[in-house]
């Protein structure tokens, strides 16, 4: 604790000595009261995966109030306040089937969360905040959203972080990243860290170039288990007759240590003590009014595929556009996908938009063979209500149509799948 608001203060001493004169953040509050916001969404989920192969099937469905009040900042030349984010949830139904980190499990006799589920439940923490100038510095629980160290946000809760986390825009187009975790808590974790964080540390800078070109780079290590980098360059050309094509490239480098997990360890081919990953992908997008056409190919390379989330490096750090369902992530793999959005607002539906997708890999080495294959059709709805007293509130349903090859499967990945999630949210806004 003593080490860490020594960092705290020392971020926020340099900060006031290397800001610049563009517009500060923090002479620019209104005080605690004045600055403060609150809310709630309400969310219902239900998550389903028909396995294939013989696999049991898994089903979910839960309902959810995840909270967040917020204090402002004192005024001064040092910006104090508070907060609190959390929530609490009860399942739909017996759940019988639960999984897919959805709702949480007690524990069998082995002390493995494979029991019956939770009939309620309840996660939170809370968090200080300080800003100088233009740096802000959280301390406590938070929801990362950083390419290396992300929060699951795709199930029925959070995934939660207890750390610090510094951000910094006192260079104009320059944002700086640093912190420190010490606690994960995955989304169906009732415990603060179920997850055995022992520490992580992220740093990171994104610099906006030009309004047409943005770069960035995040790099991760997490203590005893990898270290993880992180880089993105996203250019975007209008055309003459207002249309865009917009081409980005994504790619991580990790290498893990000897006491961290990877598919590897079970598929026995490569020393403990080696291991790494490259993956990178590329993609260009061509929009034009309501629609919007990607095309991506993707690359995994190295003694082990792209893993995360086993060694609490965050269960959605993975940044890449082949992602859905599955991530065509696996070593040696080979992707490419064409995905077609529509926009229906410009046929007089404004607030619903729908998304299709298809991924096809290939030359998965697996224990087995050197070309297993996955394939993975995507179509996602959703609506937002765009006013009256329903105002946010949406409805989103995303069907996965997966299939692979039982080589694949047999090296621990999931067998063919037909999956559905159902999600109905409605945030309110408390002040």
């Amino acid at each position: 604790m003593q080490k860490t608001q020594k960092l705290l203060l020392a971020t926020l001493i340099q900060a006031a000595l290397v800001s610049t004169a563009f517009a500060s953040e923090q002479s620019e509050s209104k005080g605690l009261v004045a600055d403060a916001e609150g809310s709630v969404l309400f969310r219902t989920g239900y998550l389903s995966r028909d396995f294939k192969d013989g696999f049991e099937d898994t089903r979910s469905s839960a309902q959810t109030a995840i909270i967040k009040l917020e204090s402002g900042y004192t005024q001064g030349t040092v910006g104090i306040g508070f907060g609190v984010i959390g929530d609490a949830s009860f399942k739909l139904g017996d759940n019988k089937h639960a999984g897919n980190q959805m709702i949480p499990r007690h524990d069998d006799a082995n002390g493995e969360p494979n029991g019956r589920t939770y009939n309620h439940w309840a996660r939170g923490g809370a968090f200080l905040k300080a800003r100088v100038s233009n740096t802000t510095a959280v301390f406590g629980t938070q929801v990362l959203d950083i390419p290396v160290l992300a929060s699951n946000t795709a199930r029925l809760v959070p995934e939660y972080f207890d750390g610090i986390l510094v951000t910094s825009r006192e260079i104009k187009n320059l944002e700086l990243t640093a912190g420190k975790f010490t606690k994960n808590q995955m989304s169906h974790q009732v415990s603060t860290d179920e997850n055995n964080l022992d520490r992580a540390i992220v740093w990171g800078a994104k610099y906006k170039v030009n309004d047409a070109l943005t770069t960035s780079y995040f790099g991760l290590d997490s203590k005893d288990k990898l270290d993880r980098h992180y880089i993105n360059a996203n250019y975007k050309q209008t055309l003459a007759n207002g249309d865009s094509l917009t081409y980005d490239f994504s790619g991580y480098h990790t290498e893990w240590d000897k006491d961290a997990e990877t598919y590897s360890s079970t598929l026995g081919k490569t020393d403990v003590n080696g291991r790494s990953n490259n993956i990178w992908a590329i993609s260009g997008s061509y929009n034009t009014g309501a629609h919007n056409v990607m095309l991506a190919y993707q690359q995994s390379t190295g003694n082990t595929g792209y893993d995360y989330g086993a060694n609490a490096d965050g269960f959605q750090s993975i940044y890449l556009p082949n992602s859905y369902l599955s991530d065509f992530n696996g070593r040696g793999e080979k992707s490419v996908q064409a995905q077609y959005n529509l926009d229906f607002a410009n046929y007089g539906i404004a607030g619903l938009n729908w998304t299709s997708a298809y991924v096809y890999g290939w030359d998965i080495d697996t224990k087995t063979t050197g070309n297993a294959k996955e394939s993975e059709i995507f179509n996602q709805v959703k609506y937002t209500v765009q006013d009256g007293f329903a105002k946010d509130a949406s409805l989103r349903l995303r069907y996965s149509h997966y299939r692979t090859d039982f080589a694949y499967t047999d090296d621990y990945y999931m067998p063919d799948t037909n999956e559905w999630r159902i999600f109905l949210d409605i945030p309110v806004k408390l002040f």
